[in-house]
């Protein structure tokens, strides 16, 4: 696997820096798949390949912010009546479940999910979680960068450690 997936970026001319950015973009795997790959298979140094994860990761973010917003009010004006009660579902639901702890701790609940490097948590959920709570996206994006970085430093600190153990 990690021969193959070495000469498919370098078939395509892709530099190790935005080959790392790139997985560090992509949902779920987001800079947890990234950093690995940086550190294990690239072996490209800790503070590269922080920066290029945390980049990476961050890329996509304004945009699916963007996207959610555009599709809610798609299903709203385009009167697609299954996609708005399935939405509006989903966010009642989370709502009613989530939003009394959400409410009260805002700010690090938001940190907090973006910043335990596991999978589903991460930037993409802090995006998901701040446009279903109504955070304003100023405040969401700060809360979120910050997230990314300490998930970044922790995948980091976790990879270099099992580095050092294995050597």
């Amino acid at each position: 696997m990690r021969e193959f997936l070495v000469e498919l970026l370098d078939g395509w001319g892709v530099a190790d820096p935005v080959a790392v950015a790139l997985i560090s973009a992509l949902p779920i795997v987001e800079l947890r798949g990234g950093v690995p790959f940086g550190r294990l298979v690239l072996e490209m140094g800790s503070l590269s390949t922080w920066v290029w994860a945390v980049v990476g990761n961050l890329a996509p973010l304004p945009l699916v912010f963007w996207l959610l917003g555009v599709v809610d009010r798609y299903c709203t004006l385009h009167r697609l009546a299954w996609l708005r009660r399935v939405l509006d579902r989903l966010y009642a639901h989370t709502r009613r479940r989530h939003s009394a702890r959400f409410v009260r701790l805002r700010d690090v609940a938001l940190l907090v999910v973006v910043s335990i490097p596991l999978p589903l948590t991460g930037g993409w959920s802090g995006v998901l979680a701040a446009y279903v709570f109504g955070v304003p996206i100023r405040r969401a994006s700060w809360l979120i960068a910050t997230g990314v970085a300490v998930a970044g430093t922790a995948v980091v600190a976790l990879v270099d450690a099992g580095l050092l153990i294995w050597k």
